[in-house]
């Protein structure tokens, strides 16, 4: 193993003070020029750290103790907080945050986008950044003949045992007590990752944000869930906004939540909600935002930065169950909405119905290569809206977008790095970003969605 010149060594106990975040809201602080990266450290606290992980250019530490406190540090309400993966920056201010979230969006535009000078505004944050989760995947277990239900710990599939998240809704963390209760009266046996063996694997609770309609998915590795007819009587007694009980079948080795057979065993199969005067008919599949009060911020910005008139026609790649398609559609003259997802499409379609709009329309297929088809059939979008997952776009999508040469490009993004490379493709391809608008999706969390607006130079 080639030597390395680190400042520090493994094990070693050090004074360091903080002078910058990550983007994932570890501390770092530089001894020398050198970096090395501490979790719940803050800018400005200095404090004594265990060197646990030594490379060439940059060393991880462990938090021991904080001689100097900043500000910014707050108590996290949640008591698991230093245990559980599933926040990352409740020890900090919420102001801070939102400036971190901002600076990382900055960060990127200047280190991989090359674009230093593109505004990126104050992120747009909740007034009551708790409790805004309209979705929660508990994992299930078991521990010394206890049946768990929590979060994993921290690069673990360790299952933390927790009655509450400080991020859920209170109904959602009242019916999962309840059911880890109910799975342990019954005797259904969770499921053991590493035998695989066992029958539940995650409960999945889908709530409306504007009609507190209740979606139930019960995971299972098993074809059969034994005990049915009285789980459904004690899970649709939990809470009278219950509307559907879903039994999922995911077979697989594999950390994907969800399997592809999904049948509803009592009430519906969708549930309902809103965004602004839209209706929304959410499967247990389907792709909705977690977080609904801030969407609603979010799709304001896209609509803003579309700037439609009412005659333009507007193509919404990665369109999902057609939210923002809609949303576009009663400004525009006409929306195409593209998704890989057949069911997803079939969703949209309905939604579509749903809401009386029939100015758009919604195609299965992936978008890099279904619009040069539209393109050969004379397709010239006004604007293209694009939503892509957290890889970003697929280079033959940015092709095709600079091909199809609209006016206005409005990019929602989940990954702030991936948003830069893009842009950076796109400006050489002759359209230029004008400014970037971050929105808090996902507060206590390292994650930030961000919207650009691009223009045809």
């Amino acid at each position: 193993m080639a030597k390395t010149n680190a400042p520090v060594k493994k094990n070693e106990y050090i004074e360091l003070t903080f002078s910058d975040l990550t983007h994932e809201g570890d501390g770092v602080g530089k001894i020398g020029g050198y970096p090395v990266f501490v979790p719940y450290g803050l800018p400005g606290e200095k404090a004594k750290v265990k060197i646990i992980k030594v490379k060439k250019n940059l060393a991880f530490g462990r938090l021991i103790e904080l001689i100097e406190e900043s500000e910014d540090r707050i108590e996290p309400p949640c008591e698991v907080f230093y245990q559980c993966g599933g926040c990352q920056i409740q020890h900090m201010t919420y102001e801070r945050q939102l400036t971190m979230k901002q600076k990382q969006v900055q960060d990127v535009m200047r280190k991989i986008a090359q674009m230093p000078d593109v505004p990126v505004h104050p992120t747009i944050g909740m007034e009551e950044p708790w409790s805004y989760r309209n979705k929660v995947q508990i994992p299930v277990g078991k521990r010394d003949g206890r049946v768990l239900t929590g979060f994993y710990q921290k690069r673990s599939h360790n299952i933390i045992d927790m009655d509450t998240c400080p991020v859920q809704s209170e109904s959602n963390d009242h019916i999962v007590r309840e059911m880890r209760g109910i799975i342990e009266e019954l005797g259904i046996e969770p499921y053991d990752e590493d035998q695989h063996r066992g029958v539940i694997r995650h409960l999945v609770l889908r709530t409306g944000y504007h009609t507190n309609e209740i979606m139930v998915v019960i995971v299972t590795n098993t074809k059969d869930l034994p005990h049915k007819k009285k789980l459904i009587e004690k899970i649709t007694v939990l809470d009278s906004n219950i509307k559907g009980i879903i039994h999922n079948i995911n077979p697989k080795r594999t950390n994907v939540i969800m399997g592809r057979e999904s049948n509803t065993i009592w009430g519906e199969d969708v549930i309902i909600d809103q965004i602004h005067d839209l209706e929304f008919a959410i499967s247990a599949h389907s792709f909705y935002q977690v977080n609904p009060e801030q969407t609603e911020k979010l799709y304001d910005q896209a609509l803003k930065y579309a700037n439609l008139s009412g005659n333009e026609t507007v193509i919404d790649a990665y369109c999902g169950i057609g939210s923002i398609s809609l949303f576009l559609a009663q400004h525009a003259k006409k929306v195409y909405g593209v998704e890989v997802v057949p069911q997803a499409v079939d969703d949209a379609k309905d939604n579509a119905k749903r809401n009386l709009i029939e100015n758009a329309e919604f195609y299965v297929g992936e978008a890099e290569k279904v619009m040069p088809w539209w393109k050969a059939q004379g397709l010239n979008p006004d604007v293209i809206v694009v939503d892509p997952p957290r890889k970003g776009c697929d280079e033959e999508l940015l092709q095709a977008m600079i091909d199809m040469q609209p006016d206005r490009i409005v990019y929602v993004s989940c990954n702030p790095s991936t948003l830069a490379r893009d842009l950076k493709i796109l400006a050489e391809g002759g359209f230029e970003t004008q400014e970037i608008q971050p929105v808090d999706m996902f507060p206590q969390s390292n994650h930030i969605e961000s919207v650009a607006k691009i223009v045809r130079v």
